[in-house]
């Protein structure tokens, strides 16, 4: 008997770093920015994949891509998560999406 036991969404915190590439909307004279993300997936690489996914649709380049974990595991390691944050991740749950909460450029 095969049983259906599809895994419990959670949002998963990534800072993705993307390089430049024609019409990608960064300031001109960038070399590329930080992203602050929030992503929705059953385990960490399908959050990775939905990301990476929707920023090259969106016109970027990731070039990598760092984990912090649900809020859970955060909250397990000392992080403090402002109410704002915690919001944003009820939407990306809400919502099953990638929220791009903050955008850093990078200057050389």
């Amino acid at each position: 008997m095969k049983t259906d036991t599809k895994k419990k969404q959670e949002v998963y915190t990534l800072l993705v770093e993307v390089g430049r590439i024609k019409g990608d909307g960064l300031p001109n004279k960038s070399t590329g920015a930080a992203l602050m993300c929030y992503s929705s997936g059953c385990d960490e690489d399908e959050a990775v994949r939905e990301a990476t996914a929707l920023l090259k649709k969106a016109g970027l380049a990731p070039l990598s891509i760092s984990g912090y974990g649900t809020a859970g595991e955060r909250a397990l390691e000392g992080h403090d998560i402002s109410e704002d944050e915690q919001n944003l991740m009820k939407q990306a749950l809400d919502e099953n999406s990638v929220i791009v909460s903050q955008t850093t450029a990078f200057y050389d």
